[in-house]
């Protein structure tokens, strides 16, 4: 059975994009070691509307670790320490008694703060609006045999895929670059049959669509890839590249 911990609890508090915002620090006292990241956090504001004060609003959804909302920047790292893993399924048993623990939002200009540790990330449902899709006729669904997919492609679409749009990869860029969920979203169509006819339109308009909502350059630090929960690779990134000056060249 895990013991339990008591540390000090640092939080970004921010009323919205135009405030300056602050760190409001608490004591947790005897929290479980088999709680979860965002089950402590439950704790701490059942205590402040206990005591009449404003909880700390954080976005959550699934908690399986399969949406991506846990978006949180924790003591230097996106989504907490623990590699493959987003906030949710973080456990407070990966820290220890007397610990103080940083909890601040995703820091890009892409990503607005919306309230303390909340951001807007519709700018990446722009970007999937520019070109992450398959323009087709729609109607009855083709067997799953129709267009014959070798496997190691059809393979490395669906990691591509496994992206889950959490924007842990902005948080971690020193640039705040969205590179990584952009090549891995153009990747998983690019890569299969149905995308090859829209690909390079589809590269440029989804990098066009990211520089117009103020993400930066990648510049390769493969930070990114090293703090994705979901271990997207830069792969995916150089594959984008080629599929842009493609694009490029075209024109």
């Amino acid at each position: 059975m895990d013991k339990n911990i008591s540390f000090t609890l640092k939080v970004w508090r921010q009323n919205g994009p135009k405030d300056k915002g602050h760190f409001d620090t608490f004591q947790m006292k005897d929290i479980p070691g088999d709680t979860s990241f965002l089950e402590m956090l439950d704790i701490l504001n059942e205590q402040l509307v206990e005591e009449g004060k404003e909880p700390v609003v954080f976005d959550h959804d699934c908690r399986e670790g399969i949406c991506g909302m846990c978006s949180l920047y924790i003591n230097g790292h996106p989504h907490g320490p623990a590699t493959g893993a987003t906030t949710c399924q973080i456990y407070m048993r990966r820290f220890k008694d007397g610990d103080v623990i940083t909890v601040e939002p995703w820091r890009s200009a892409g990503f607005p703060v919306i309230k303390d540790l909340m951001v807007d990330r519709s700018a990446y449902d722009k970007i999937m609006q520019a070109g992450g899709f398959i323009s087709v006729r729609t109607g009855a669904p083709q067997d799953a045999n129709a267009i014959l997919i070798p496997k190691p492609i059809a393979d490395e679409a669906m990691d591509a895929a496994t992206c889950i749009g959490c924007g842990a990869c902005v948080a971690a860029c020193k640039n705040g670059s969205a590179m990584l969920f952009v090549s891995a979203k153009v990747s998983q169509l690019n890569l299969l049959p149905q995308g090859k006819p829209e690909a390079l339109r589809r590269a440029k308009a989804m990098i066009a669509k990211m520089d117009e909502l103020g993400f930066g350059n990648c510049t390769n630090t493969r930070a990114c890839e090293a703090e994705c929960p979901k271990c997207v690779s830069i792969s995916n990134i150089a594959r984008l590249n080629r599929d842009f000056i493609k694009a490029k060249l075209k024109d």
